[in-house]
């Protein structure tokens, strides 16, 4: 018997998914260990091995890969707990990181402050030395200022090195020079080079980029050095992948090289998944949400296929690096409710996180967060929380709410709790707005897939607040990232940046560049395993109207570019063109600019199938395990509920909302105008009563 594992380590739980062929999918939560988060991932690994009467050794003898979302790079971003960097970058623009594109966020935001940048500015070097655009040497290279700023670094404490100069893209040499200095004089220092990591126009994007690569890499080395020693120590000498921000894995050293594409690793397994089970309804295109312990989690698929960007923030810093286009908010489980200043009633950014997590842990958090709103209002039984191995304080949920909620609004505390519920409901719908309506999405057509512990309780509001259809439960939900990451293949990136019009390409230099790019692939997924059978290929162009600032993807064919017919690409431009911004230039003439050339290589994976569960009929009252008064916000009032066994729900059992279905990972509100059916895989689907 062989075993394939994926782990998603969240902000306050890690996740795991077990497969085999004779057992199929099975799943388990633990705790998270921000300190050292490879201790929570051990943990797991250790109840999997329980699970199954083996020993933490036998276990992962048998254990043939592992696939790891991690958070890690996220965290040391947003808490600005990364590493001491140093920029070497062309005299005279050291300030582009934070002078940035020059464009207020909030116009019209009198108190708004530029984001600080992750290099002070005594630590950005200026480098005489400038390439023209073409890549031309117009100064040569002063390597007199390259030991000066080496000097600095080092009596500095200097962690990471970031390299990046002007128009590097289109020739690499200035950079790879200063890198085996910076090799030679600082081998302990991190080093990333904007050539390598980020190869393509526009300035700010790569030293943002690079910088941010720079910053996080020794958090991620020291993470996987430490992971990859335990799982070794443990027994398992397998294959260990890495999920990555562009929705694909790769092995350890390969996203150590480059960092910044683990910035949106734990996230990006869920839209794979998502995708499964949407599938199985005959749906090709879903909205995918993700409510965890700390974050929410947003993001499309179309045509079975998570939505990719290439420019993208992590806290109001640009990465340009292929990625899911993911929104991600500070509304989670552990979201504190708190009342402003000025009277209103927040919920998050802050969060309680594992530890001390919210009041009704009982370890020693006293903020009220959205967990202990759902526990005062019923949603969550306090004796069957995690399956029952978890006790929750009501009465801590209570205490907090009263506080720091009911007091200062003078209101009840029941009245608190449902304003906590409702005010990060909002929040959550305005996230999803963020991924559909504002990139020419509407949500109204598409189902919801619901994912993350506790996203099920809140995910009928949020529907019901964007006028969506309805919506899908996995019976994987509240792990359904870890889930996903089986489900993924091997990918990697590749890009070149080409600025011409399209009508003036010189095609043999194209086919150059895509053979290169290929071959690169080739190399890395050959290393991975992958063989040619297994192999996939996909070239792109990035392409704007002329003079235009944004592009759009669209993909290329071979033998377009062989025969040097690219009608049916401009076609394609023009399309998305119109579905992203409202309009096309295609009836005026109006030029296409190529700006990069870009080739995605895959490395198909087997990926398990969806287990099924046993029919039965429409009458749920097998599995009803009781009642509970808890509160419906159609109604706005509580009211007597059935609560049901989500275990024992068996395919085709109906249930009539206002309810509750308890499984041991997650709890599914039912409100009162949803009706829930489980369908053949043990997914909860629920419709909107215009659709029953």
């Amino acid at each position: 018997m062989t075993f394939k594992i994926g782990i998603d380590v969240g902000g306050t739980f890690t996740d795991l998914v077990l497969w085999s062929e004779t057992s199929g999918l099975s799943t388990f939560k633990t705790l998270s260990t921000p300190a050292d988060p490879s201790i929570g991932v051990l943990s797991g690994i250790g109840l999997m091995a329980d699970a199954l009467g083996f020993s933490v050794a036998e276990f992962a003898a048998q254990t043939t890969s592992i696939v790891h979302g991690t958070t890690v790079t996220t965290n040391a971003t947003l808490t600005r707990n990364g590493a001491k960097t140093g920029l070497l970058t062309t005299s005279g623009v050291r300030d582009a990181l934070e002078m940035r594109r020059g464009i207020r966020e909030e116009q019209y935001d009198n108190r708004y402050q530029n984001v600080e940048p992750l290099v002070p500015r005594y630590l950005r070097r200026p480098i005489a030395g400038r390439l023209d655009y073409k890549g031309g040497e117009a100064t040569p290279l002063s390597m007199e200022d390259v030991q000066h700023a080496l000097a600095l670094f080092r009596s500095e404490g200097v962690e990471a090195v970031a390299i990046c100069f002007m128009n590097s893209f289109a020739n690499p040499s200035h950079e790879r020079a200063v890198a085996e200095i910076v090799r030679s004089e600082m081998p302990e220092a991190f080093l990333c080079v904007s050539s390598a990591a980020s190869p393509t126009i526009r300035f700010y994007n790569r030293v943002s980029t690079t910088v941010l690569s720079a910053y996080v890499g020794p958090i991620l080395r020291d993470y996987l050095d430490s992971l990859t020693t335990r799982l070794a120590q443990a027994g398992f000498g397998d294959v260990l992948l890495i999920m990555q921000s562009n929705g694909g894995v790769a092995l350890p050293d390969v996203v150590s090289a480059n960092p910044a594409t683990t910035l949106l690793s734990g996230p990006a397994g869920g839209p794979c998944a998502a995708a499964a089970y949407s599938q199985t309804r005959g749906h090709d295109d879903c909205i995918v949400v993700d409510m965890g312990g700390t974050s929410f989690d947003a993001s499309v698929v179309r045509g079975g296929a998570a939505a990719m960007t290439h420019d993208g923030d992590i806290d109001r810093l640009r990465m340009s690096l292929p990625m899911l286009a993911i929104a991600t908010i500070g509304a989670g489980g552990g979201s504190i409710g708190r009342v402003d200043v000025g009277g209103l009633l927040r919920m998050g950014p802050q969060s309680a996180g594992a530890m001390p997590g919210p009041a009704c842990y009982g370890r020693g958090g006293d903020q009220p967060t959205c967990t202990d709103a759902n526990v005062v209002l019923g949603y969550l039984d306090p004796g069957f929380f995690a399956g029952g191995e978890m006790t929750l304080d009501a009465e801590a949920s209570r205490d907090a709410v009263r506080e720091f909620v009911a007091r200062p609004l003078q209101v009840s505390i029941e009245a608190a709790a449902a304003g906590m519920f409702r005010v990060i409901n909002t929040n959550m719908a305005h996230g999803v707005r963020e991924i559909t309506v504002q990139r020419g999405v509407d949500p109204r057509e598409f189902p919801m897939v619901v994912a993350g512990g506790a996203g099920a309780l809140h995910a009928c509001m949020i529907a019901r607040e964007l006028e969506m259809p309805g919506l899908i439960v996995p019976r994987t939900a509240s792990v359904l990232c870890a889930c996903g990451m089986l489900m993924t293949d091997l990918r990697h990136d590749y890009v070149r940046s080409m600025v011409c019009n399209l009508t003036d390409l010189d095609l043999d230099k194209v086919q150059s560049l895509v053979a290169e790019m290929i071959d690169e692939g080739t190399t890395e997924l050959q290393r991975e395993g992958i063989t040619d059978d297994s192999a996939e290929f996909q070239a792109q162009f990035d392409l704007r109207y002329l003079k235009q600032y944004h592009e759009v993807t669209v993909d290329v064919t071979a033998e377009s570019i062989a025969i040097g017919d690219l009608t049916q690409v401009a076609q394609a431009f023009h399309a998305e063109h119109d579905r992203l911004y409202g309009y096309d230039l295609s009836e005026k003439g109006t030029q296409l600019e190529l700006i990069n050339l870009r080739v995605r290589a895959v490395g198909h994976a087997e990926k398990p199938e969806l287990p099924r569960i046993e029919s039965g009929g429409s009458d749920p009252s097998a599995a009803k395990k009781s009642t509970r008064r808890a509160f419906s916000p159609e109604q706005d009032e509580f009211v007597e509920m059935p609560v049901f066994d989500g275990e024992a729900l068996l395919a085709g059992n109906v249930i009539r909302g206002p309810a509750l279905i308890e499984r041991i990972d997650t709890t599914i509100f039912v409100a009162q105008s949803f009706t829930a059916q489980v369908d053949e895989h043990g997914s909860v689907v629920l419709t909107t009563s215009e659709e029953r």
